[in-house]
């Protein structure tokens, strides 16, 4: 069964940065296409960023563009988030998840498994 566990959340002013890690366990890491997504209070899923499974493509939501960076060390079975200039609403709770199938990376519809969430809150 594969368990994501997300760390690295927290408490951080603007214009500051937080870099989130996602370590998969209990199946071979490289098979699968990795995101993040995040949810604020009130609001839907939505998607922040994502890496093919053999990391030479990425993709970011516009709203992120330039300031996260999405990467994963396959040895580590772990996928990051970096994050600069963060804003105030870039508060969230962000999750990891895992994709094994064919899908549209963007979509949270595709992704098989999900991180129990990490918190980040951006004071202004």
């Amino acid at each position: 069964q594969v368990q994501l566990v997300e760390s690295g959340g927290g408490l951080v002013q603007a214009g500051g940065s937080l870099r989130l890690s996602c370590a998969l366990s209990g199946r071979t890491f490289s098979y699968y296409d990795m995101a993040w997504f995040r949810q604020a209070p009130g609001k839907e899923r939505d998607f922040v960023a994502a890496i093919n499974r053999n990391g030479d493509s990425t993709y970011s939501a516009d709203s992120v563009k330039g300031r996260f960076t999405i990467s994963r060390d396959n040895a580590k079975n772990t996928v990051y988030l970096e994050m600069n200039s963060l804003k105030p609403e870039d508060t969230a709770v962000y999750y990891c998840a895992a994709k094994l199938k064919f899908g549209a990376l963007t979509s949270r519809y595709s992704y098989d498994y999900w991180g129990q969430g990490t918190q980040v809150t951006v004071s202004s």
